[in-house]
């Protein structure tokens, strides 16, 4: 199960995880004059090289590739293959939700060929139905989903935290994927099927109730950093350092900017102070 390999990762690593979100306007000058397909494989590759042995996973957010067409595109599966290749796991975050013919495509697409990864983000808004196509990849072929629950944004509580039978709504629909067929626990202790909670719950106790809420469900935790989350947001949503991955994007790939170091070795600082930050996996 690709959840039981995440938790092998952390264990050895520390629960950070690097998000890949290359912005061609926030570029060092090292990489600037190349083609956009080589700039941001070049970029991603050495921070890659820089981090590896201190990072559990890696993900790339795919509308900062598509955004740039077909050279992004190819940057995309260039840096997929370059992660492959190191033997580094891969969030393929494309938070993809639709009816249930449309997400078998969106499932081939994302864990066979030129962009497979090991794990995929999933929208699960449109019903339980929009995530069943996954699970024969899930069962049969040690993929992993992360589907989203509860999020970092404010919007957030727009819908997912509406009462419903006096519990937020994200509440029944974690509920709701844990009761999925194929959605079963591992070896590690936590199911097939992570859910996507974000850092910057402002009400208090919101993390500690959610952990709570889903023991043995392995999380996603975006929203640190740059977003607002702190540390001590996000070990609540840990267990024992494990159970879970903090992501961090631009307060890491974007950490040059606030150096005098190269690109690359700033990118590590900042892996090595988030390691701090949280406490574990030193």
């Amino acid at each position: 199960m690709s959840v039981d390999r995440l938790f092998a990762e952390v264990a050895k690593k520390g629960p950070i995880c690097v998000g890949l979100d290359p912005h061609m306007d926030h570029m060092p000058e090292e990489v600037r004059g190349l083609s956009i397909e080589e700039t941001i494989f070049t970029f991603n590759k050495k921070i890659i090289d820089a981090t590896k042995d201190l990072v559990a996973v890696y993900k790339p957010q795919a509308a900062y590739y598509e955004a740039y067409g077909l050279e992004g595109v190819r940057a995309y599966q260039r840096t997929l293959e370059h992660l492959r290749k190191e033997g580094a796991l891969i969030i393929n975050d494309v938070k993809r939700g639709d009816i249930s013919s449309t997400a078998g495509m969106y499932a081939k697409a994302y864990f066979e060929g030129d962009m497979e990864g090991d794990l995929m983000t999933l929208n699960p808004y449109m019903g339980m139905d929009s995530i069943e196509p996954y699970m024969e990849y899930v069962e049969k072929h040690d993929k992993g989903l992360f589907v989203i629950v509860k999020t970092s944004n404010p919007g957030s509580r727009d819908i997912e935290c509406l009462e419903v039978d006096g519990e937020p709504l994200y509440i029944h629909v974690g509920r709701a994927l844990e009761k999925l067929h194929g959605n079963t626990i591992g070896k590690s202790g936590y199911r097939n099927i992570g859910f996507v909670i974000g850092a910057t719950n402002t009400v208090e106790g919101e993390g500690a109730f959610i952990r709570k809420a889903f023991p043995d469900t392995f999380f996603l935790v975006p929203g640190y950093g740059a977003q607002g989350g702190k540390g001590a947001d996000a070990l609540t949503l840990l267990q024992d350092g494990n159970g879970g991955v903090v992501n961090s994007s631009r307060g890491i790939i974007r950490a040059f900017e606030k150096s005098s170091k190269p690109f690359d070795e700033a990118a590590r600082d900042a892996v090595l102070s988030m390691k701090e930050d949280l406490r574990v996996g030193l």
